[in-house]
């Protein structure tokens, strides 16, 4: 059986929030992921649902969420983005109850595969809610204002170029080090000469990265060992 599309809608803060949910085959119950777009919005949808689609082949219940809804945006701007990012993370936890009512979804068992501006928010709302138990981190900037003091981040995948003029690679380091000050379990992998977004052989191997992190994390069917050089 094919991988099944439907768009959904939820109401986050008075607004209506699209979410697009990738069902995988089969009648039993999956893990679920919310997968978080970059600040540019859905300009890089065909590659998203490509993703999503991958991902629910592999067995999750994926929800591509338009969180960019409850700002009324269709890209993240850089002069709102600190006063909408608190709006944003509390559409992120909408999500999460959206996701864990889902039909066929295991709700014991939700990740957050975020990009960029995504995984800025997967972080923050992961340090706050314990709902979240995987998380996989493309070329995040570190949101240090947003973490919770007392927080404790899930197993954690991140996957960083080395020359990301955007989100600058020691944004990598600083997650690995706050990682590893909650000794939390977690890998970090940084790419040579990629830079904010992966191409090629780089975008392959994070892929197959991010779905055996999934496996071990939140699917919890892989024990064999993770891909080396990270």
């Amino acid at each position: 059986m094919p991988v099944t599309e439907k768009r959904n809608t939820f109401t986050s803060g008075d607004r209506t929030i699209a979410v697009e949910t990738f069902q995988p085959p089969g009648s039993a119950m999956h893990p679920a992921v919310l997968m978080l777009h970059g600040a540019d919005g859905l300009s890089f949808n065909t590659r998203y649902r490509d993703g999503a689609r991958g991902m629910a082949a592999a067995g999750y219940q994926v929800h591509l969420v338009h969180y960019l809804d409850r700002t009324g945006e269709r890209r993240a701007s850089f002069a709102t983005l600190f006063q909408n990012f608190m709006p944003w993370m509390n559409t992120v936890q909408d999500a999460l109850t959206f996701a864990a009512d889902h039909p066929g979804a295991d709700a014991d068992r939700i990740g957050i595969v975020g990009i960029s501006l995504g995984a800025a928010l997967g972080l923050a709302v992961s340090s706050m809610d314990r709902r979240v138990k995987t998380l996989v981190s493309y070329f995040g900037p570190l949101p240090q204002g947003a973490i919770a003091t007392t927080s404790h981040l899930p197993p954690t995948l991140v996957l960083h170029g080395s020359a990301d003029p955007v989100v600058p690679v020691a944004n990598a380091y600083a997650v690995e080090a706050l990682l590893r000050r909650q000794n939390v379990p977690h890998e970090v992998k940084v790419y040579p000469g990629q830079g904010h977004g992966l191409r090629g052989a780089a975008e392959q191997d994070a892929t197959q990265r991010a779905l055996a992190f999934l496996r071990r994390y939140l699917a919890g069917t892989d024990t064999t060992p993770l891909p080396m050089g990270g």
